[in-house]
């Protein structure tokens, strides 16, 4: 069959990534919850979404019967955004608990495959850090979680100017890889100095394929309380977030001369070391064998955290998949960091507080994603109650952790 030019505009491969993403085995789903610091008025929202959601083709179309394209639709936004009506006493002074309720019940929700994998849920209840919550839902394969920011920031203008829309994060560029000492000495020093670079660039890249390949075939993390066994894909998962000064990460990062996603890695590896110490403690305790100050860590632990990988059509999509999957079997949780607005925005005239973003329908009870909102790091939090129990816990851990390296460095 002939397809015309108007077929190619309406119609569009899924990236490799998104067929994925939106195949049975995964289906991995983003959840973004903005806090404000005033009620919103749905009606602003949905007279927006009429103007510009036409501008966005990701989220004008729906899958194919097959799910292998985009397939461009009429937006009927109203199906889209839901705005409850909340009694009073079904929130009963305690609405962040309401929040996280509602919330961890839209993941056992399917998003309708009938018309564009989004929706928007607008909660005016007062939580903890807000006055009011947008939770944006959408299907991992329309976006990931730095578009989706890009997209957020884009609709977003300065709360000092409202006509002013926000400033872009400055790219610092890497220094030369050669010393500074090396400057001035002769090119033979230089092209040995160059050489030795590029052998352990190969080194390690080779190691680190070896690795995954090891981990997709065979190497798994041990099992601790942050990994069960059994399938958590399909069950109900909860969000939690915690604040801390992005400026604290600044001034660790430039004292000990590292990147900031390597102090979020150490306050992360110090906090789980924490929690599990905590976890394996309080074991101990009940069967009598051991004591507060007591390193309760059993030898050899193995915990790893998986990143998102660039996927290639070659493989096949159904491989990809099953590879995919086994990553994130054999892995503890997953890590990401994702740069916000610089400064602090606002959305149609309603000032943002925070915004946590995280996913569900993923194989691990934890994963874990940093988003930075001006002066401040957000950590957001997806866990499974039935594996963490106690997740509040693990928020207090990241917070002494970077406590306890700050203090340690600037006693």
């Amino acid at each position: 069959m002939k397809m015309t030019t108007m077929d190619y505009v309406e119609e569009e491969p899924l990236s490799p990534l998104a067929r994925v993403f939106q195949s049975p085995l995964i289906d991995t789903c983003i959840i973004t919850m903005i806090g404000f610091k005033s009620k919103i008025s749905p009606d602003v929202i949905l007279d927006d979404l009429r103007l510009n959601v036409s501008k966005h083709p990701r989220f004008c179309s729906k899958l194919s019967d097959n799910g292998a394209r985009w397939v461009k639709t009429e937006v009927i936004v109203e199906d889209h955004v839901h705005a409850p009506e909340i009694d009073p006493q079904e929130v009963n002074e305690d609405g962040q608990r309401f929040v996280d309720d509602y919330v961890s019940r839209l993941t056992m929700i399917p998003l309708d495959r009938s018309r564009p994998l989004w929706d928007i849920h607008i909660l005016n209840v007062k939580t903890n850090d807000a006055e009011a919550v947008g939770v944006i839902r959408c299907h991992h394969a329309l976006a990931d979680g730095m578009s989706l920011m890009c997209l957020l920031v884009a609709c977003t203008r300065k709360s000092s100017d409202p006509e002013a829309f926000p400033s872009t994060l400055a790219i610092k560029r890497r220094g030369h890889f050669l010393p500074q000492s090396l400057g001035n000495k002769s090119d033979l020093l230089r092209s040995i100095f160059a050489i030795h670079h590029a052998l352990t660039l190969i080194w390690n890249t080779v190691v680190d394929l070896l690795h995954s390949w090891a981990t997709v075939l065979f190497l798994k993390d041990t099992e601790t309380p942050l990994k069960q066994g059994g399938r958590v894909e399909n069950k109900l998962k909860r969000f939690y977030h915690r604040t801390i000064s992005l400026d604290d990460i600044k001034l660790i990062k430039n004292a000990m001369n590292m990147t900031i996603n390597d102090v979020l890695l150490g306050v992360t590896q110090a906090a789980l070391s924490r929690y599990l110490n905590g976890r394996y403690g309080n074991a101990d305790v009940e069967s009598g064998a051991s004591t507060s100050d007591q390193n309760n860590l059993p030898g050899g632990i193995r915990l790893r955290a998986g990143v998102a990988v660039n996927l290639r059509k070659e493989i096949g999509i159904k491989v990809a998949a099953v590879l995919f999957k086994r990553l994130q079997s054999n892995t503890t949780t997953f890590f990401s960091n994702i740069a916000g607005p610089v400064e602090e925005v606002s959305l149609h005239g309603n000032h943002i507080a925070y915004i946590a973003l995280s996913c569900y329908g993923n194989s691990q009870a934890l994963w874990i994603h940093f988003i930075s909102y001006g002066k401040k790091m957000i950590i957001s939090m997806a866990v499974d109650p039935t594996v963490i129990p106690d997740p509040h816990n693990l928020c207090d851990e990241m917070e002494e952790a970077l406590k306890a390296i700050k203090d340690t460095l600037f006693l």
